[in-house]
């Protein structure tokens, strides 16, 4: 299996607002920058989108390292709670419902195909790549505020 690296960031503008995502693979030397947004999300469907992004644009199954600052996002798969979600109809504890299923299916499903490691780190500390990562997000929002003036 192929070893790829992916840093992951996502963003919004008001919660929910604008938002964005950035996304960077790198395989050895070969280095893919994806980015994308939605009008009108929130901060943690965004973090999700850069992640199931990345996974999804890898074209065989791989061993990754998924690097994030979404505690959402690491902690949820890390500590098993997507799993627990899922086994309860995507109920939390208490009954409340768990959001954004949509993205944490796909997530799943993109999961069972590649070997995936999280890695926390925190956000805006100087990782060079979820820095980029977070500009690439930020630059997304700001093609959504130019087109609704």
């Amino acid at each position: 299996m192929k070893k790829v690296e992916l840093f992951t960031d996502g963003a919004c503008s008001g919660n929910p607002g604008p938002g964005g995502w950035g996304a960077i693979l790198r395989y050895g030397e070969a280095v893919k920058e994806l980015s994308g947004g939605e009008a009108e999300t929130t901060n943690n469907r965004m973090e999700l989108t850069a992640a199931i992004r990345g996974l999804a644009a890898l074209r065989e199954p791989c061993q990754v390292v998924l690097t994030s600052d979404s505690r959402y996002l690491v902690d949820a798969v890390t500590k098993g709670w997507v799993w627990g979600w899922k086994k309860k109809g995507w109920k939390r504890t208490g009954n409340a419902p768990v959001l954004n299923v949509d993205l944490w299916e796909e997530l799943l499903i993109l999961l069972s195909r590649h070997q995936v490691e999280f890695v926390w780190v925190r956000g805006h500390a100087g990782h060079p790549e979820n820095e980029r990562c977070d500009r690439m997000a930020v630059a997304q929002i700001e093609k959504f505020r130019k087109a609704s003036k």
